[in-house]
């Protein structure tokens, strides 16, 4: 497993070169400002965190009080997967809307792209990371 230093990295990494590509990236695709995208994805990315954090704690609670574990099987994963980007919809929607001064509808867009950019990247991402920083053999 990795360390505490490691996941600090990982964590701050991910998160740094996320928001150095989405805000251009969401700027050119959605014809705005970059400081616009740049605070919307500064925010978004802040409530994901708290959000992942909080869900996932009561997800594990709810999982163990039900089943006795919190080992996920496939169709579990699937559905804690979709329940934490329903969550997090619910957070990022109204205040993606109220800041860029749009309606529900291309707020929902907008927050659909980051979405599926955010998965495409961590894909991608992780498996860089996991090339750049290989765990050691003995793990």
């Amino acid at each position: 497993m990795r360390n505490t230093r490691d996941r600090i990295r990982h964590a701050l990494s991910f998160e740094i070169i996320g928001l150095l590509l989405v805000v251009p990236l969401g700027a050119v695709g959605f014809g705005m400002h970059m400081q616009d995208i740049g605070v919307v994805a500064i925010v978004a990315s802040t409530l994901a965190t708290l959000w992942n954090y909080i869900y996932n704690i009561g997800f594990d609670r709810a999982l163990k009080r039900k089943r006795g574990t919190v080992h996920k099987t496939m169709p579990l994963r699937v559905l804690h997967a979709v329940l934490f980007e329903a969550g997090l919809l619910l957070f990022t929607l109204p205040l993606i809307a109220l800041y860029l001064g749009i309606g529900l509808w291309q707020a929902f867009v907008m927050d659909l792209a980051f979405v599926v950019f955010y998965l495409i990247y961590a894909f991608v991402f992780n498996y860089s990371y996991d090339k750049i920083f290989p765990l050691p053999d003995n793990v």
